[in-house]
């Protein structure tokens, strides 16, 4: 099974700039993450791959509605071994699991469940990404969720877990921030998001209201230590790999999270 490693990164100018790649993968990052949008990125997939020389980079996350399992197959069978790490998620409608199992039945003779990670968040999508990849890859989620989610899907399973992370020790300032300009407003409409938050105890009304308790819950914030802290207790959760969005963080801080993590 392809390993993760203990810390990712996420960064919006990976999806245009492979000298970002390049430098990441320098500082000593495990895996980077390609978010994509709702659209096709296997193109700047494959030219961070062959940009970077051993860093793991990941599709987080593939819309199986809109990306052909042909095209991913064919992405994956053209780069090198163990490299291109195949998330997947996006699927809606009225039957999604089967909808994305049918996908994976679609890429299983290319691309191996030991190469896959699904963007799980409810239990049976998370038995899904334990049966048939090599694990999951929830986003917004609590520290109790990770070690619940971590007995869904056994200790041979791999289980990264992207987070909000705002370098601001304001906690008014933090709050704004994420309510104005960040994707919890956007997921906390949709109706798979929000169901995971309340099955973490959230009511609806925070959703509604995207509250102070729903907010701190489901962010990283402070000073580069506060920030270190809550990353381990992620892992100390049961999260193999934590996936750091760079973007806002500051510079000085990129090389010091691979010595801290």
């Amino acid at each position: 099974m392809t390993k993760l490693g203990p810390l990712g990164a996420t960064h919006s100018a990976l999806d245009t700039d492979t000298a970002v790649a390049v430098e990441l993968e320098e500082l000593g990052y495990s895996a980077l993450w390609l978010a994509g949008g709702q659209g096709n990125n296997l193109p700047q997939i494959t030219e961070v791959v062959r940009a970077t020389s051993r860093i793991q980079v990941a599709s987080g996350i593939l819309s199986v509605d809109r990306v052909p399992s042909a095209a991913v197959a064919s992405a994956y069978a053209d780069l090198p071994a163990g490299r291109f790490v195949v998330g997947l998620g996006g699927a809606h409608g009225a039957r999604p699991l089967a909808a994305l199992g049918d996908y994976l039945d679609e890429i299983e003779d290319v691309v191996p469940p030991s190469a896959r990670i699904l963007s799980a968040l409810g239990p049976r999508m998370l038995e899904l990404a334990r049966d048939r990849a090599s694990g999951a890859y929830p986003y917004l989620v609590t520290t109790d969720y990770v070690a619940s989610a971590r007995e869904i899907l056994g200790a041979d399973r791999q289980l990264a877990v992207l987070l909000n992370v705002v370098a601001d020790t304001d906690q008014a300032k933090v709050r704004e921030t994420v309510r104005g300009g960040g994707s919890l407003k956007f997921l906390a409409g949709m109706p798979g998001y929000a169901a995971n938050f309340r099955r973490m105890g959230f009511t609806d009304a925070d959703i509604a209201d995207l509250s102070d308790r729903l907010v701190d819950g489901l962010t990283v914030w402070g000073d580069f230590d506060a920030v270190v802290a809550r990353l381990r207790e992620y892992r100390a959760a049961g999260a193999d790999q934590v996936v750091v969005p760079l973007d806002g963080l500051p510079r000085e801080w990129w090389p010091e999270l691979v010595k801290a993590l």
